[in-house]
């Protein structure tokens, strides 16, 4: 298959998702309560799982060339705005609303898919055609209820529309790997932004005194440093990996490496955008237990993400990496107890001494960069 840069048309449509992630921390932001938390993550699972699908359909379909396909992307680009303006009430009054919108953006994908794709791919988007829409059509129902009920429709909707490729598999689909690829590192880029939002979002209407741009400079180098931790070696192996496998094989892999575990390392970036919002507005006092998981777990969960991708593709992990993943566990129950800048600065060294120790001395990494 040609490779194929990504379009305007790609980049346009992804702006709707930094609204939606912005709109998700936000969320966290106003529930920090552990079921918040748990609806924050499902409501994340949800975005990314739109994101995801839309990210293979326009690698299968040139929707920039073909007027039709574009307006059908534009529609659900509409559609998704609907979508992030829910949030905030997706689990209340707006219910309906975001499931209704939902559940647009998804049979607006699997259409575009069954009529502009080759007979193979389009057999293989119509396999996944129950999961797609009634996972989305869950959604839908659960808008008209409330309590226990609705989270048993949210969990059965994610496990429905996530585990439909996985049980009907992936054959039939095809991978553009340099479009594909590309497309999750700026999927990552709009999550390490939305980290850079949160610093703006902590530091409103508060005096900038010391502390705060000292707070500010801390969350930079700690999204500095998760940046490097993806994009300085780890995006080069794995797209290296994902090219030299073929097939079936090679759809699995994208599969399992891009949209399955990269919901980890997306999700992760925003429980700690969480709490790098949460040290800012409240610079001298404890972060509290539930930022401090936000924000050390969310550190954790990016390294064991990183693990599985590397496992998922090499078959072997870090072992620096698993470390710190264990070294951000054991510091919650200190990092609790400590004036949330002091708590901030914990994780931004470890992350920081990480980033540097492989950039110096990892010699698969090193062999990576220059091979």
């Amino acid at each position: 298959m040609q490779e194929q840069d990504v379009t305007p048309l790609e980049l346009f449509f992804d702006l709707v998702f930094v609204f939606a992630f912005t709109q998700v921390t936000g969320f966290l932001v106003d529930h920090l309560t552990w079921p918040g938390m748990l609806r924050g993550a499902a409501l994340l699972a949800a975005l990314w799982w739109a994101w995801v699908t839309y990210s293979w359909l326009t690698g299968a379909v040139p929707a920039e060339e073909r007027l039709p396909a574009r307006l059908v992307i534009l529609t659900a680009m509409s559609a998704m705005l609907l979508v992030a303006l829910a949030v905030p009430g997706a689990f209340g009054d707006d219910g309906v609303l975001f499931g209704v919108a939902y559940f647009v953006v998804r049979a607006l994908h699997v259409v575009l898919y069954a009529v502009a794709t080759p007979p193979e791919t389009r057999d293989a988007v119509l396999r996944a055609a129950p999961g797609f829409l009634g996972g989305p059509a869950l959604l839908v129902v659960a808008g008209f209820f409330d309590g226990l009920l609705v989270g048993v429709l949210w969990i059965a909707a994610l496990a429905i529309d996530y585990g439909i490729v996985f049980v009907r598999g992936v054959e039939g689909f095809h991978v553009n790997v340099g479009h594909f690829v590309e497309r999750h590192w700026l999927v990552l880029i709009i999550a390490l932004g939305e980290s850079l939002v949160a610093i703006g979002v902590g530091a409103e209407g508060i005096p900038l005194g010391t502390d705060v741009v000292l707070a500010a400079l801390l969350g930079i180098v700690l999204v500095i440093a998760l940046w490097w931790l993806y994009f300085d070696y780890v995006v080069l192996a794995a797209e290296r990996t994902l090219a030299a496998a073929s097939g079936h094989e090679q759809t699995r892999m994208a599969r399992d490496s891009y949209s399955y575990i990269h919901l980890l390392i997306v999700g992760s970036i925003i429980f700690i955008a969480l709490g790098i919002e949460q040290t800012i507005a409240h610079v001298d006092e404890s972060l509290g237990t539930i930022a401090t998981v936000a924000l050390f777990g969310g550190g954790a969960l990016y390294l064991l993400g990183h693990n599985a991708f590397r496992y998922r593709d090499h078959g072997h992990i870090s072992r620096e990496r698993l470390v710190g993943t264990a070294v951000a566990l054991v510091l919650i129950p200190v990092a609790i107890r400590v004036p949330a800048i002091v708590a901030l600065g914990g994780i931004t060294v470890l992350f920081v001494g990480l980033a540097a120790y492989e950039t110096l001395r990892d010699e698969h990494r090193n062999r990576i960069r220059t091979g």
